[in-house]
């Protein structure tokens, strides 16, 4: 099997297509026989289109042969089994869902598709994507392939997973509170939440300003590459008349670049080797001529209540309205049971409780972005949630404290209800127990085309994370 095609970035990928030095049809063969040999360890594919992708691979083969190759012809993405795709059954982690086929396709999907890329499975999710590891009743127990015991992060868990495997070249995934950037820094990727408005979604999860659909990806050039193609206006969603933003592939110049750091945002426990690492994160850019200087934030708690509340008011009144019915209990996961009966204490004294509190937070984030250029924090507090672990009955302590079981362990939320600033998780190191590190480096709003390219002058000193030279092989994970 050759590795080494399953860890070239897409840049990369479609470079070597495009020499003839390579062809679709080997990277996906490649990525197939890779899945033949860890995937059941990981389980992070619900469906396999092996065989149609074959065929496209060999299609697209010839494109390159002919001189008729788009934008993305051949690069194999997964896709997470949330997102709409005309004709397939999207399943959404449910066995109330498993046999829904939908009738549109997202934006998204289709612009990837529209672009060449082929799609080869679909990656699982937990059940409505309302937690933040993946697992379901519906396909079991989506795992870490650095530490087969942790979780791979969630909602866009098995996209994270199945990307730092080898399993795909690009995955999507969706971000209510973390989705995209949680997985990302459990599995040692690049996760985007752009501002939003810049990615189009569609209806109705598009009015929620805490929705965002995103990319993970190996390298800050695929970032860049992606954000390109998949922004700017799109005739469904409302919210993206955004006029399009063409992000520059030149990267920034750190020297003399403000960047604050803040460890807890006011109120996070941390493991102290996320510290650490977050700490050597922060001493990197200082070597590269950035000024990185503490910040303080005056949050609290309050923005756990803020997250659930809005939550529980948009995406949880639609999950209910569906699904909170007696028929229907048995078929749920025992954490979406919880999470709905979190979700109906969305009352309207508490959403306007909520909205005074976002307003809050943000009169404290603009002081600080008055002295800087962009926000450096953690993206998770632990890398040690278990990948069966379940919010409605299980516990999270970080540093000998007990921490929120839903929300308490990751610090992406924030920028959720701060959704018009761009976020861009990327790798900081590896912890003790082997699953990677990630930071968060927040820009100021809709500033998408500079925090990309401080994205791309950080790997540009610092490298990729994931290479073929230093991936996780299931076989050798941890797996204690």
């Amino acid at each position: 099997m050759r590795t080494d095609l399953c860890y070239l970035d897409a840049c990369e990928v479609l470079q070597r297509y495009q020499q003839r030095e390579v062809s679709p049809v080997e990277v996906l063969a490649a990525q197939i026989e890779r899945f033949e040999q860890i995937g059941g360890e990981i389980n992070a594919f619900t469906r396999k289109m092996f065989e149609r992708a074959r065929g496209q691979a060999r299609a697209a083969e010839q494109a390159y042969m002919d001189g008729t190759a788009r934008p993305l012809e051949g690069l194999i993405a997964a896709i997470k089994d949330e997102t709409y795709i005309r004709g397939e059954v999207t399943t959404n982690g449910s066995h109330l869902l498993k046999d829904n086929v939908a009738d549109v396709t997202d934006p998204v999907p289709e612009r990837l598709l529209a672009a060449g890329a082929i799609f080869h499975a679909r990656t699982a999710t937990p059940e409505f994507s309302v937690a933040s590891y993946t697992w379901s009743d519906l396909w079991g127990v989506t795992r870490n392939p650095w530490n087969t015991a942790i979780t791979p992060g969630g909602s866009s868990g098995g996209s994270a997973a199945a990307l730092a495997a080898g399993l795909c070249t690009i995955a999507n995934g969706t971000d209510m509170g973390g989705s995209v950037r949680i997985p990302a820094s459990q599995c040692g990727l690049l996760g985007l939440k752009a501002s939003h408005g810049r990615i189009p979604e569609i209806p109705p999860y598009n009015v929620d300003p805490y929705v965002h659909h995103g990319m993970l990806t190996r390298s800050a050039r695929d970032m860049v590459m992606l954000y390109n193609l998949l922004s700017g206006p799109h005739s469904v969603d409302l919210m993206s008349q955004l006029p399009k933003e063409a992000v520059s592939d030149t990267p920034l110049d750190l020297r003399g670049l403000r960047i604050g750091l803040s460890l807890d945002l006011g109120f996070f426990q941390l493991d102290s080797d996320v510290r650490l690492n977050t700490l050597a994160f922060a001493k990197r850019l200082r070597d590269q001529g950035a000024q990185v200087d503490m910040v303080e934030l005056d949050w609290d708690e309050r923005c756990i209540r803020t997250a659930q509340i809005h939550q529980g008011a948009q995406m949880g009144q639609m999950l209910r309205d569906k699904f909170d019915h007696p028929q229907y209990r048995e078929k749920l996961t025992s954490y979406v049971r919880h999470y709905f009966s979190l979700s109906s204490a969305a009352s309207p004294q508490r959403i306007l409780e909520a909205n005074d509190y976002a307003q809050h937070m943000w009169q404290s984030l603009e002081q600080v972005f008055r002295n800087v250029d962009f926000l450096l924090c953690p993206t998770v507090c632990t890398t040690r949630v278990k990948a069966d672990f379940d919010y409605s009955r299980d516990r999270i302590e970080i540093g000998g404290v007990e921490v929120d079981p839903v929300k308490g362990w990751f610090m992406t939320y924030p920028f959720n209800t701060l959704s018009r600033c761009p976020v861009l998780s990327m790798p900081s190191g590896i912890a003790d127990n082997g699953v990677p590190t990630g930071v968060q480096l927040v820009g100021h709003p809709y500033a998408d085309g500079a925090l990309l390219q401080l994205g791309l002058a950080i790997e540009s000193a610092q490298g990729m994370f994931i290479r073929a030279d230093n991936a996780p092989l299931s076989k050798q994970a941890i797996s204690a």
